[in-house]
């Protein structure tokens, strides 16, 4: 029996990074609402963003976690910007913890897991001290999450798309060999942007995706988390998003979906698209599907 095309195959998921264009333009008005937005487009998650930091009611959370629960779609939580685990003041490494830490309660009180985050910028030291103050941090978080009752979520680290940020794919992987629970958070976008168009066929996405196999050796390289949008660039990585409409800039998302299911990989894919993110990962959901 062929599966209803809006329903995601098992094991894989898709949605986006917080609400399109469409999302007011189709009378929405609350964040009460996105899990019934959400599955009018045949989503499965929804990656809510605490960029300014997290200031997500409990009350509010439950009654969202409650009707997205109801309709199959899992929340992930993006953690503040201004988290900084390779800073050059302990203070701000510290503070980052804190961050987490108040992410961590309000990814639970959505019924999520995974806590997506940047980790900081080189700034005036080498990559390599600023590897190891982040390696240092992280490790600190994780273990102030196991003591608060976190242990059970999900820390992720996201690949980043400036020059000048920490977050290329092999530091991303040594910050969750930390801890056989650290996964990554895959941005295509991002690691094309940052090395100039990289990105540009099936081979590129299956170099990415056996360094992390390679790496990880474990569920974590079949399970990952992935960001996903065409990203303009230039001399010094990502510019900004755009939409799946840009013919210019990549990277394109066929490729990475042939591979996850020739590969029986089961990530969760969150679109970042511009403006488009519930359309477009609509449009990879139905991809995925006609394989």
């Amino acid at each position: 029996m062929n599966q209803p095309q809006n329903v995601p195959q098992p094991g894989i998921r898709f949605g986006t990074a917080g609400q399109s264009e469409s999302f007011a333009a189709m009378g929405y008005r609350s964040s009460l609402d996105i899990p019934e937005y959400t599955a009018k487009f045949g989503l499965t998650a929804f990656e809510y963003q605490c960029g300014r930091g997290v200031r997500l009611g409990q009350d509010k959370a439950a009654k969202m976690a409650a009707d997205a629960a109801a309709r199959g779609i899992l929340f992930s939580l993006h953690a503040p910007y201004y988290i900084s685990m390779s800073s050059l003041e302990e203070e701000k490494r510290l503070n980052s913890i804190d961050y987490l830490l108040q992410s961590a309660a309000a990814v639970r009180a959505l019924g999520g897991r995974r806590i997506i985050f940047h980790s900081g910028s080189c700034g005036k030291q080498s990559r390599e001290e600023a590897l190891r103050k982040a390696l240092d941090t992280l490790a600190r978080a994780q273990a102030a999450l196991d003591e608060a009752g976190f242990a059970d979520l999900t820390l992720c680290p996201e690949t980043m798309g400036k020059v000048g940020q920490l977050g290329t794919l092999d530091e991303v992987l040594a910050l969750c060999k930390l801890d056989a629970r650290i996964t990554p958070c895959i941005d295509f976008g991002h690691l094309n942007a940052r090395d100039q168009g990289v990105i540009k066929g099936k081979a590129d996405y299956a170099a990415i995706l056996d360094r992390m196999g390679e790496v990880l050796q474990d569920e974590r390289a079949r399970a990952f988390h992935v960001h996903f949008s065409k990203i303009e660039y230039t001399a010094g990585g990502e510019k900004q998003h755009l939409t799946f409409a840009d013919s210019v800039f990549g990277p394109d998302y066929q490729p990475l979906l042939e591979l996850c299911h020739e590969r029986g990989l089961c990530p969760v894919i969150i679109c970042e698209s511009a403006g488009t993110q519930a359309e477009d990962a609509r449009t990879m959901m139905q991809y995925y599907q006609s394989l």
